[in-house]
């Protein structure tokens, strides 16, 4: 068992992040937080519409047009200019993430084929199609299938630095993943109410005045851009479950939305941190070890979650069981309990 699992080493797990490698560990960690936390407050909103699936398939589907968007982009801007960093991928994927929402709900609508199996059918085609697409120009596309695919959180601190006034502020990725980070926040808090009642009854909103549908493909359309910005660090796959993970484990410790988006908040931070020491500590990939640590902690909360529930039912008096008359003065109390709780 030594020999598969390496030893835990405390200085070089827990204390060297901190220190001596704090330059580069700390970039990855704000990072590792930056895309879990905006991943998951746009990912509650796919929750709330009971389409979590939904962000596997935009996470999926976006691949064709991201390679397109490379290919037509090397071929048009040439071989000198830097397609990755262009606004050329953006357009792409999202273009392709509103063909992807579009094709799904066509396909709901005009055939018997239930939601799970139009998504499954959708997605899966077009994921096929952009690995064809790299395969095949491999050698014009500057997109690597493995970076798509898993990414790369550990290489961070070793992009471009974003430059002022001659000096160095932040890795580009950083950068760009804290302006969709910031830009998500802000549309979240001036869209709350659009956003709110359109994901729990479209036909409340619609009745509100609340264009329900545009909401939606503007919604799916904001996925792409931040699934587009973190794919480079964590994948196509791995920001599929940073979708996922923190809004499901925040629901399960609030009813309340704000409170929701904030436990968000405080689970994207600790499995950033959790993460890294366990990348560290295995030697193993950053973006996995950081979804590992989500994953622990959504189970961690679950269990929580039911011995609570145990708890509460062992502290509630069998009342089927009582004497006759003690059953009515417990009753009693405890309704007299509850009125005054």
């Amino acid at each position: 068992m030594s020999e598969l699992i390496p030893p835990l080493e405390w200085h070089r797990v827990f204390v060297q992040p901190w220190t001596e490698d704090l330059a580069l560990s700390g970039w990855v960690m704000l990072m590792g937080f930056l895309v879990t936390g905006t991943c998951g407050l746009v990912g509650q909103y796919l929750i709330l519409r009971r389409m979590a699936l939904m962000g596997d398939a935009i996470g999926h589907g976006i691949l064709p047009g991201l390679a397109g968007a490379y290919l037509l982009g090397s071929m048009v801007m040439g071989e000198g200019v830097d397609v990755r960093n262009s606004a050329v991928p953006y357009f792409g994927a999202v273009v392709a993430a509103v063909l992807t929402t579009v094709l799904i709900e066509w396909l709901i609508r005009g055939s018997r084929i239930k939601q799970d199996a139009a998504m499954g059918t959708v997605f899966t085609a077009l994921f096929a199609l952009g690995v064809v697409v790299i395969t095949v120009f491999a050698d014009q596309v500057d997109l690597d299938a493995d970076c798509v695919l898993y990414g790369e959180i550990g290489f961070v601190p070793f992009q471009a630095f974003l430059t002022w006034a001659g000096r160095e502020l932040a890795p580009v990725p950083v950068v760009r993943m804290g302006v969709v980070g910031g830009a998500t926040v802000v549309l979240i808090v001036t869209f709350y109410k659009e956003l709110l009642v359109s994901s729990f009854d479209a036909g409340l909103a619609t009745s509100l005045g609340i264009r329900a549908g545009t909401v939606h493909f503007l919604l799916m359309g904001w996925l792409a851009v931040v699934v587009v910005s973190a794919f480079e660090s964590v994948g196509a796959i791995l920001v599929v479950a940073m979708l996922v993970f923190p809004g499901a484990t925040a629901s399960m410790i609030s009813d309340r939305l704000p409170r929701i988006l904030g436990w968000i908040g405080v689970q994207a931070a600790v499995s950033s941190v959790a993460g890294m020491h366990l990348a560290v500590w295995l030697d193993c990939s950053t973006a996995g070890a950081m979804v590992v640590a989500s994953g622990c902690l959504f189970g961690l909360v679950w269990g929580w979650r039911g011995w609570s529930r145990w708890a509460a039912r062992r502290r509630v008096p069998d009342l089927a069981d009582a004497p006759e008359g003690a059953g009515a003065g417990r009753s009693g109390w405890a309704s007299g309990k509850a009125r005054h709780s």
